[in-house]
């Protein structure tokens, strides 16, 4: 029943439905076939308990707070002040691609807001400065990544929502090692600019008066960063309410800008509608599929299959991330956190691992997923915002940065108190 699930999903989404849609006509076909009980009676009660979650309203002040920083003007200014402190390394300002990746990943939360946003700001200079446009899309659409790790993470609300886990915690957990894949994700470039001189573009000089003055561009997002994360910390908000106070400063920097108006907030929060519209239907339709299969057994039968197999708990979790590895290569990875989460984390769990440390690992391999052809999502963001040339130009830029996340799963399975040293020094 698990087999003729997945290769069902698969075929859907390869046709092209919605994902949404595919979810929920799998969950109908499931209980239609599979179940005694009228279970699509229950869909009504469902959607409401779930869609009324307190912890869910993160999501639309999060995604607004993004779409504020990306039309006010904000996300240029940030990205000129990357440049003029990370261009001096072998590779120019594919670091700052990088650095301002990390940064707006801080306050927005989301990866293909982050890649989108980055990208627009980044790709002119591609021609202008003669970098190797394989590699430098590789750096937006990896970069792009870095926003469901680094806290504050919309994915991050989502797992601790689907398996019980402290959103703060994870918070925590995540800061270290998105810090590090970042890092790791520099030297990359570096290794690879120094293999071949050429890939890394005209050099771009600056003097530390320039750097000085460029850091009022980079002050503001990391001022919105410690108020978001800061409130939490400090015990003024919860991780639900902290977006609010992010939103407020968000739209006094507007103002300091004189980028801030009617029709500039109009679009922003008709982009927050738009997304978040979409992000709950796949939200809800996720939710009501877990239903069905734990309904039918088929959330129990999958529990019982791998703990019967004898495997050792590395080893279980060695097959969990193949299997979430080949996953990626044909889910969107919001999709794959909501109908595999709730399925995944029991296991995981049973199996003596930490609900927090998994997480963050759950994290990478979604951003693994995101760059991982034929449905990584970074890729056609990147793709799109280029509006020309071969898709296969950022599949291959991208190509040493999947490399680069398996090694930093390596670290997280040889050392899981890069995930879990924070927490455990803050409680």
């Amino acid at each position: 029943m698990l087999v003729q699930s997945v290769a069902l999903l698969l075929v859907l989404i390869a046709l092209s439905f919605p994902i949404a849609a595919s979810l929920g006509w799998l969950a109908l076909y499931l209980d239609n076939v599979h179940s005694s009980m009228p279970l699509h009676l229950a869909l009504g009660d469902i959607a409401w308990q779930n869609s009324t979650e307190f912890l869910l309203v993160a999501i639309p002040m999060f995604v607004l707070l993004g779409e504020i920083l990306l039309r006010a003007g904000i996300t240029e200014k940030m990205y000129e002040g990357m440049v003029r402190w990370l261009s001096w390394l072998p590779g120019g300002l594919m670091h700052s691609n990088i650095g301002s990746c990390s940064l707006f990943a801080a306050t927005s939360g989301s990866s293909v807001a982050t890649a989108a946003t980055i990208g627009t700001v980044a790709l002119p200079e591609v021609s202008k400065r003669r970098y190797n446009e394989p590699l430098f899309l590789g750096t937006i659409a990896a970069g792009g990544t870095l926003g469901i790790l680094i806290p504050p993470s919309i994915n991050l609300i989502i797992y601790g929502l689907l398996t019980d886990t402290s959103v703060p915690e994870l918070y925590l957990a995540g800061f270290l090692p998105g810090l590090v894949l970042a890092g790791l994700f520099m030297v990359t470039i570096v290794a690879a600019c120094l293999i071949r001189k050429d890939w890394g573009g005209d050099p771009v000089k600056f003097s530390w008066r320039d750097r000085i003055r460029s850091l009022s561009g980079l002050i503001p997002p990391l001022g919105i960063f410690l108020v978001v994360v800061g409130s939490i910390y400090a015990g003024l908000a919860t991780p639900t309410e902290a977006a609010s106070p992010g939103v407020m400063a968000a739209i006094g920097l507007a103002a300091a800008n004189g980028t801030l108006s009617i029709s500039m907030l109009k679009a922003a929060v008709e982009g927050t509608m738009r997304t978040t519209a979409m992000i709950m239907l796949i939200i809800l339709a996720a939710i009501f599929l877990n239903f069905v299969l734990a309904a039918i057994g088929l959330t129990q039968a999958l529990t019982d299959f791998i703990v019967g197999l004898g495997l050792s708990p590395m080893q279980t979790m060695l097959l969990i991330i193949g299997f979430y590895i080949v996953l990626g290569c044909f889910m969107e990875t919001l999709s794959m956190l909501l109908t595999t989460a709730p399925l995944v984390a029991p296991i995981v769990v049973q199996m003596g691992f930490d609900p927090v440390w998994f997480g963050v690992l759950l994290m990478v391999l979604l951003e693994t997923a995101l760059i991982t052809p034929p449905i990584g999502i970074n890729l056609y963001v990147v793709q799109g915002i280029r509006k020309n040339g071969r898709l296969n130009d950022v599949i291959v830029g991208t190509l040493p940065f999947v490399v680069t996340m398996f090694a930093m799963i390596g670290l997280l399975l040889i050392f899981p108190n890069l995930a879990l040293w924070l927490p455990g020094m803050f409680y």
